[in-house]
């Protein structure tokens, strides 16, 4: 149960973030980046515990990983936090400005949401990346991870406080870590208290799998920011680079088959299947398992390439999103075929086609819909870092506020200051 005092004190802290220069808060960020990397010992050693039970549990290896924090990825985590610091506040911009007819001065400012909320499944990083930015634009943050990463995500909040703690001793700025709290229960009453926290929280972000998201949706009642799971497509036309397209496939699946932006569907022209399909097998040398449809499957057995790791896709295999080492592969006659496809089966995250031909480039980005689409590259770069955000709060999948790797602005809106003298409606 999340006590009613944490909601008064982010609120509080909200309105003290929403007046700090962007110096102030660019001082408070390096701190907690200081207090992040000084306790890394600890924080590795919490998250070696959260791992460990997760392999007690059978918790899937490409699950595991999206979990696990190594040195080096920590210290890429906590570095990210430079990347913010560098990045313009988007809070008191001044989007546009005009004089009406009355003389009246108009200013269209942006202006931090307030009191934000992320419900998040297994992934530590989330806890920095969602701190740094909603910090930076100027809002305090209620964070609810899962239980799974718990002892990760208590020993990294307990950083940030430090951090933020260091900054306040030295500046006006007191009570700083009050704006950002864990609801570490563990229980799933946690969960319930945020979606129903009309008047408390702004907005709510949920950062998961398919149900995670569902869930929040379905029943929340405070406003949410609508990220999405990831079925993700990658597109071979038939004048594709083949060793490129099978090369991209490696990438954009095997890299981490857990994370949303990882290909879980690969659509191939049937002019370039009889080519591609064989250096793909090739190419993912059984560390993947393909399943085929009947055309895929006709020309690896032609090719003798049809071994343990290729077998026939069932009826949910292109609407599934497998975080695992599993390809669905699909045979298509045409890019138009392609885009039907993907637009009737995906979680309009990203896709991405391999092609030499401009106007099928141009036709596949025009028509997908989704909030990234790729010409030959990867899906793996729908992220924040990769956008040069730093960091990131997901990826929004819906098409109101915002959309696509979300960054600073994302936990902004905008509000209308009219400066007038005297002046009265007619």
């Amino acid at each position: 149960m999340i006590q009613e005092q944490i909601f008064d004190l982010l609120r509080k802290s909200a309105a003290k973030l929403a007046g700090l220069s962007a110096a102030e808060k660019n001082q408070a960020l390096k701190a907690v980046q200081d207090s992040l990397l000084k306790n890394q010992k600890q924080i590795l050693e919490a998250n070696a515990l959260d791992v460990a039970a997760a392999i007690e549990a059978g918790t899937k290896e490409s699950l595991v990983d999206r979990l696990r924090l190594t040195e080096s990825r920590w210290q890429n985590i906590a570095g990210c936090i430079n990347t913010v610091i560098a990045q313009t506040d988007p809070v008191g911009s001044v989007e546009s400005g005009w004089i009406t007819a009355a003389g009246l001065e108009i200013r269209k400012v942006r202006v931090p949401l307030g009191v934000a909320s992320i419900i998040y499944e297994s992934r530590p990083n989330v806890t920095v990346d969602a701190f740094s930015l909603a910090f930076k634009s100027g809002n305090a943050i209620l964070l609810r991870g899962s239980s799974s990463a718990l002892n990760s995500n208590k020993a990294i909040v307990a950083a940030i406080k430090e951090g933020l703690c260091s900054y306040s001793a030295s500046s006006s700025a007191a009570g700083l870590e009050n704006a950002v709290f864990l609801a570490d229960s563990g229980e799933r009453s946690d969960v319930d208290q945020i979606l129903n926290a009309v008047g408390k929280i702004d907005v709510v972000l949920p950062r998961g799998g398919a149900a995670l998201i569902r869930m929040v949706v379905e029943k929340a009642r405070v406003p949410v920011i609508e990220t999405g799971s990831g079925i993700c497509h990658l597109f071979v036309d038939e004048s594709a680079d083949i060793e490129m397209a099978a090369e991209i496939a490696e990438n954009a699946k095997l890299q981490r088959p857990g994370v949303c932006n990882a290909i879980e569907v690969c659509l191939v022209h049937k002019n370039a299947a009889p080519d591609f399909l064989p250096a793909l097998v090739k190419k993912f040398a059984d560390r993947a398992e393909l399943r085929c449809d009947a055309r895929a499957m006709a020309v690896l057995e032609e090719a003798g390439l049809a071994g343990s790791r290729t077998v026939t896709a069932g009826d949910t295999d292109f609407d599934t999103e497998f975080l695992d080492n599993i390809l669905a592969v699909k045979t298509v006659d045409s890019v138009a075929e392609a885009v039907e496809h993907i637009n009737a089966h995906n979680t309009k995250h990203s896709e991405s086609i391999i092609t030499r031909d401009r106007d099928n480039a141009r036709y596949f980005q025009s028509n997908v819909d989704a909030a990234c689409v790729y010409v030959n590259a990867s899906t793996r770069f729908t992220d924040g870092e990769m956008f040069g955000y730093g960091a990131e709060l997901g990826i929004s999948t819906q098409k109101m506020h915002v959309r696509g790797p979300m960054g600073l602005t994302a936990l902004t809106t905008t509000k209308y200051f009219i400066d007038g003298n005297g002046q009265v409606r007619k």
